[in-house]
């Protein structure tokens, strides 16, 4: 049976891909779970993987093309079977739902939703006369208008899980419609006075997240100025216990810890707008922002309240690593609760940073450097270091913005406090 190949959504974000390199030739035979192509998303390079078996009948779209989620790319099929029906599909496109994400790419979609979206695994308890499916097979059922009572279950039980709908949505598909457009190649265009880059994956979904940002949620931003002298030496300290193993804690780390521990203390910060409600979570997951070529991701550090510091540096230097050589999967980008930007090793002073919808507040951190100040009627030096919290109106007020903030001031000055 002949088998439409997809631009599949590969992570929670993407709207649409772009074709590294096939790795199987028109004429090749593939098998199902054959790595076909890979491709590039918003936020790294996957994998796309075959989800028939026959032969690589037709390429639709070359490399360096891109394509939207759910547009047909190429078609597997028997040797001799004929495909110009599908053919006259081609650069069809389907609901984003319907092309289906590999299993992280979904484990990673209902992690982001948080802890109570992954709950529950059969519709009213598996009773009698109750239909047993999965809470994502239930979802693309609605949103592909497929009637559930009538889908067969191939899972533990006869539970209906999120092939089964697509399976029933491919039958019920409609005929297919006319050959598109050929797909074209974005190239870089030069001129005497100019240069035009085509936009990466990951660049167009940072300008489409920050107009989505910056535009709907009303920012509001918190500024304090935090005395280092304490946190600088402790790290000192540290880092001379640390020397034997080959490891070091950065201030980075340390801020981390501090800011996951003071988010603990207060969960109203710890939150997510929902539209219709405010999530507040009880574990506390960090997005940490790192810059890459073409743009920002934000690697999570799950827990991080939790964690030893030891844990945090050596998790934090490998999600960056990776994000780095785009190699990080979907739940390591996805599913925080709040995050962190860090420019202070460029020397930026202070800066406000763009909220990560649908998280309520993001922390922007300046450079630590020696500044005068007042002590005591005396002008004195101290490593100092500003941080601006932007907020979510919506969901946190300038007094509990204030207070977290506060509590924060207190771990940094302070570090012996977080272990109170």
């Amino acid at each position: 049976m002949a088998t439409r190949v997809y631009m599949e959504a590969l992570s929670p974000t993407m709207e649409e891909g772009q074709i590294v390199r096939w790795l199987k030739a028109e004429g090749d035979p593939v098998e199902q779970g054959d790595i076909l192509a890979e491709i590039e998303t918003d936020k790294a390079t996957m994998e796309l993987v075959a989800r028939g078996t026959g032969v690589l009948r037709a390429v639709l779209a070359g490399e360096g093309a891109a394509a939207p989620v759910g547009e047909v790319i190429a078609v597997i099929a028997g040797e001799e079977e004929d495909i110009a029906a599908l053919l006259g599909g081609a650069g069809k496109s389907v609901p984003k739902s319907e092309a289906a994400p590999d299993a992280e790419a979904e484990a990673a979609a209902e992690k982001s939703a948080g802890p109570s979206a992954q709950s529950g695994g059969s519709e009213g308890g598996g009773g009698a006369g109750r239909i047993r499916t999965s809470p994502v097979a239930r979802r693309l059922a609605r949103e592909l208008d497929v009637d559930i009572a009538a889908v067969a279950g191939s899972g533990p039980a006869g539970r209906i899980v999120k092939r089964d709908v697509e399976e029933a949505a491919a039958r019920a598909a409609a005929a297919p419609q006319a050959a598109p457009e050929p797909v074209s190649v974005p190239a870089t265009v030069a001129g005497d006075d100019f240069t035009d880059i085509p936009l990466s994956q990951m660049r167009k979904t940072v300008a489409r997240r920050l107009s989505e940002s910056l535009g709907p949620v009303p920012h509001f931003f918190l500024t304090i100025d935090v005395d280092m002298t304490r946190l600088m030496a402790a790290r000192a300290r540290l880092n001379r216990h640390l020397s034997a193993q080959g490891t070091k804690i950065s201030v980075n780390d340390l801020i981390i810890k501090a800011t996951a521990v003071a988010l603990a203390r207060h969960p109203e910060c710890n939150a997510w707008w929902q539209g219709d409600s405010i999530r507040r979570f009880r574990p506390v997951h960090i997005g940490v922002a790192v810059a890459v070529p073409d743009g920002l991701i934000t690697p999570v550090i799950r827990n991080a309240d939790a964690k030893s510091l030891t844990g945090i540096s050596a998790e934090a230097r490998e999600l960056a690593g990776r994000a780095r050589e785009r190699k990080l999967q979907p739940d390591e980008y996805t599913g925080s609760t709040f995050s962190i930007s860090n420019l202070g090793m460029f020397g930026i002073e202070s800066f406000t940073a763009v909220i990560n919808p649908p998280e309520a507040g993001i922390l922007a951190i300046g450079t630590v450097e020696e500044r005068p100040v007042a002590v005591d009627g005396k002008i004195v030096a101290q490593p100092r270091m500003r941080l601006t919290m932007s907020c979510d109106h919506r969901v946190i007020d300038g007094a509990q913005g204030a207070r977290f903030l506060a509590t924060l001031r207190t771990f940094l000055e302070e570090p012996t406090a977080m272990l109170l």
